[in-house]
């Protein structure tokens, strides 16, 4: 580039001049200017199109030279004093001279943009560029020029205005580097997060609202359709990769696709519990929720509900995190399980049975009958051939009474050979019936198994009127001896040897 203030050959000066009030704006412009004469510039456009060329950005983007060639056709002519300040230079002679580490080497792109935009006849352009004051400090500059009006044949005048937007591309790159951050964590996040749009929600509301309905949750119970409605605006704007591995869905558009399968049956009730809490205004929540695997799994979650701030007035975005605890709830459903349950059996235990004996005493029931039970020939079995076998055949005695007892009848093993069925509701012609049918089943399940044949002795009571059922439970428990005896005398068998195998 060269400066030159005073062409003859260019006609009088644009820039410098004082007008009818004998003010020098061009030197007294509030933002940097540059006047410029783009004459040699307009020489090698018209060159290029003798040439051939119709695609100028291709053709310059294949041959950079062609770009140098133009910058340096560009001549200087005039700078103004903001324009010396902007870039720390004593005088425009200073300025031109160290043109080289103003533009330290990335003019080029920028100007490639500029000759395009002027290439097809256009007389402004614009581009985005970072240049370097003379002490070396980065600046972010936005630049506009024109060429000036009696010059379109020529562009032999171009007034170029260099605005410093170091400051606001600044701030773009902070919040682009936030937005990245922010873009990083929700990706990686690892709890499953749904970005939602609950707006048409809002508006049911508050249409719900506008009709004079005060509560909300009776509303709720008489129009069960609206918490159906409900659900059904929810929008799903995304979710992050914890969602897709945890919901076992390849892609967004799968997992959007298949999103009545994920919620249904037990999310109900905490969308409902949902809906009244955002009802009365509560826009942060948290709850447990049950949804479902695409391979149907079902899921525990606790779910983290959150209007995201600055959408308060219409729930246009909300954030929904979800932590996974199927395994915790796993745990703890075992537990409790083990608590109510015999391993070895997998029926009730003798807690449980104690426990419900309790509860049926104080419902005070009319008919509840009981079946008492002893697995006939268990210590000699264990003696003989050890505990292994004697617990094959607990297991087995385990089978037949789940096969045999339905709920609301409970079957329990409550000692190391003993079994007992309590029987709501059932009366003594039933619970006849029952001991049966369990003789039934182990003849039955003696033929599938080698080896010891499974054998019970059992008895059964039905309560009396003004009976406690603890007596009921010892009269069924005197029956199973009697039959106990019974099997003796048949078998000849001493109590707890059983036959030679």
């Amino acid at each position: 580039m060269q400066r030159d203030l005073s062409d003859p050959a260019t006609g009088p000066s644009t820039g410098g001049s004082p007008d009818a009030h004998g003010f020098d704006m061009f030197a007294l412009a509030p933002v940097p200017l540059w006047l410029e004469d783009w004459s040699g510039i307009r020489a090698l456009a018209d060159e290029w199109r003798a040439a051939g060329v119709t695609d100028l950005r291709a053709f310059l983007s294949a041959d950079l030279s062609q770009v140098r060639r133009s910058a340096e056709a560009i001549r200087i002519l005039e700078v103004n004093p903001r324009t010396l300040a902007l870039f720390e230079a004593a005088d425009t002679a200073e300025l031109v001279s160290r043109l080289g580490d103003v533009f330290a080497g990335v003019m080029l792109d920028n100007h490639l943009d500029e000759l395009v935009q002027l290439w097809d006849g256009a007389t402004e352009f614009t581009s985005r560029a970072v240049n370097h004051t003379l002490g070396g400090r980065a600046l972010d500059i936005q630049l506009k020029g024109r060429v000036l009006p009696g010059f379109e044949a020529d562009w032999g005048r171009v007034l170029v205005v260099t605005e410093d937007v170091s400051e606001r591309e600044a701030a773009r790159r902070q919040a682009a580097v936030s937005e990245a951050y922010a873009k990083f964590l929700f990706e990686h996040s690892p709890v499953s997060i749904w970005v939602e749009d609950f707006s048409q929600i809002h508006v049911l509301l508050q249409d719900v609202r506008a009709s004079g309905v005060t509560d909300f949750r009776t509303f709720l119970e008489v129009h069960p359709e609206f918490l159906t409605r409900c659900m059904s605006e929810i929008r799903v704007i995304d979710v992050n990769r914890q969602t897709l591995a945890v919901f076992g869905a390849p892609d967004l558009a799968t997992l959007l696709a298949r999103l009545s399968e994920i919620f249904r049956d037990r999310l109900a009730q905490p969308f409902r519990e949902e809906l009244i809490d955002l009802w009365n205004g509560r826009l942060t929540q948290t709850r447990e929720v049950v949804n479902y695997s695409l391979e149907g799994e079902e899921m525990h979650f606790v779910m983290q509900f959150h209007v995201l701030p600055g959408h308060e007035h219409d729930w246009s975005l909300v954030q929904v995190a979800l932590t996974d605890i199927t395994a915790r709830k796993k745990a703890e459903a075992y537990l409790e399980y083990l608590g109510k349950h015999d391993v070895l059996t997998k029926l009730f235990n003798r807690s449980f049975y104690v426990d419900e004996m309790n509860r049926l005493e104080r419902r005070k029931l009319e008919t509840v009958s009981v079946l008492v039970a002893d697995l006939n020939g268990l210590k000699g079995l264990n003696d003989q051939l050890g505990h292994a076998a004697g617990d094959t055949l607990l297991r087995r005695a385990g089978e037949v009474f789940a096969e045999a007892v339905r709920a609301p009848c409970h079957a329990a093993r409550i000692g190391g050979d003993e079994f007992a069925v309590l029987m709501p509701h059932v009366g003594a012609a039933e619970a006849e019936a029952l001991l049966l049918a369990i003789e039934d089943l182990c003849a039955i399940n003696s033929q599938f198994y080698p080896g010891e044949r499974l054998s019970l002795s059992m008895g059964v009571a039905t309560l009396r009127p003004g009976e406690r059922l603890e007596e009921t439970v010892k009269r069924a428990d005197l029956r199973m001896y009697e039959a106990k005896r019974r099997y003796y005398a048949a078998t000849g068998e001493r109590r707890g040897v059983p036959p030679a195998l």
